[in-house]
């Protein structure tokens, strides 16, 4: 058993975790995928010296948690992305060098000073700017031998599967796929849900008397807090809060994804709030598959930077949903959701 195991085995008696064997079996083959080193030999087996680690599987299943443990124990310079923001200050990077042709190099050299490898967690595109430039990207990164680690929902040949112009991300898929070892996490249960049963601060305003029980908590929390409009400045554009007291923020749905509102400015919003009530959120169906997308990007950042939520919505969370469209990513949307508006998540 390697020092890793023993390690991941204590974490998991700790943190009072199941102990499950497919779990295990990949943290054992991160301590193989984190022991490649140069060598004489190496030489001679270049096949077997990937740089990426690709971990796929369903919502809840331990991936984060087993990427998270391997990270906060590697002993070396790293840095850990959420793909949204990562992918910001490479556009606002590529900006400040848009006039020299090779500002995707200085981008990854500037990378390779301050980290050896990259962790991103719940990877997934729906950009068509992203998607066209990922290939050069990547292939560059793997060039200057930075390893990366992923976790994602969806298995690298189904990235991006039905996006705009796919065939421009093809030599993405074939780049990831060469440099990375990749395998599912398959666990027969979402162990972000199993506790959640109660959920305190998820409203489904079919039950008519949910609308006075969160205007009550509303009320109950900003007692003695002062009202301000907060403008966050963001690329020179402003985004409004018109209900902001003192690090307590309340939006109806059309305000954070009714607007063309992206990834800079949920991040802004985020490092201003320290708790989000989100009103009004509807069923969502192919009619309103843009505000959806908005949705699926927020609470994967609401989720990262770990803001609690109060939510009310048009239905529970289970039948919030009746679009085929964007389904994968979507069930990460509700499993996470699970977790924000859980009393597990301190106010």
């Amino acid at each position: 058993m390697s020092s890793l195991n023993k390690l991941f085995i204590e974490h998991c008696d700790k943190k009072k975790f199941e102990k499950n064997i497919n779990q295990i079996r990949i943290v054992n083959l991160l301590s193989k995928f984190n022991s490649l080193k140069k060598s004489f030999l190496s030489l001679f087996f270049k096949a077997d010296q990937k740089l990426g680690f690709y971990l796929y599987g369903g919502v809840g299943v331990g991936k984060t948690m087993i990427l998270n443990f391997f990270y906060n124990n590697l002993d070396i310079p790293k840095k850990k992305f959420h793909f949204n923001e990562f992918m910001i200050n490479f556009h606002n990077f590529r900006h400040k060098y848009k006039d020299q042709n090779n500002s995707i190099e200085k981008f990854v050299k500037n990378l390779k000073k301050n980290c050896e490898l990259i962790y991103f967690d719940e990877f997934q595109i729906t950009n068509i700017v992203d998607a066209m430039i990922l290939g050069k990207l990547f292939e560059t990164i793997f060039k200057e031998k930075i390893k990366i680690i992923i976790s994602s929902n969806i298995k690298i040949e189904n990235l991006y599967k039905d996006g705009l112009q796919r065939e421009q991300f093809i030599p993405f898929l074939k780049t990831i796929k060469k440099n990375s070892i990749e395998k599912q996490l398959i666990v027969n249960v979402d162990y972000r849900k199993s506790d959640f049963n109660n959920l305190d601060r998820y409203f489904s305003l079919k039950n008519s008397n949910n609308l006075f029980k969160v205007n009550r908590i509303f009320h109950d929390l900003i007692k003695d807090k002062k009202r301000t409009i907060k403008i966050l400045n963001v690329k020179g554009r402003n985004v409004k809060i018109n209900l902001y007291y003192e690090g307590i923020a309340k939006f109806d749905f059309k305000e954070l994804c009714g607007d063309a509102l992206g990834a800079e400015d949920y991040i802004a919003i985020c490092e201003q709030c320290s708790l989000i009530f989100i009103e009004n959120i509807p069923i969502f169906s192919n009619e309103n598959i843009d505000k959806k997308q908005r949705f699926i990007t927020l609470i994967d950042i609401f989720y990262e930077k770990k803001v609690p939520l109060i939510i009310t919505a048009s239905a529970g969370l289970k039948n919030i949903n009746s679009s085929s469209l964007l389904s994968q990513p979507f069930k990460r949307t509700i499993s996470r959701m699970y977790e924000l508006t859980s009393p597990k998540m301190k106010i």
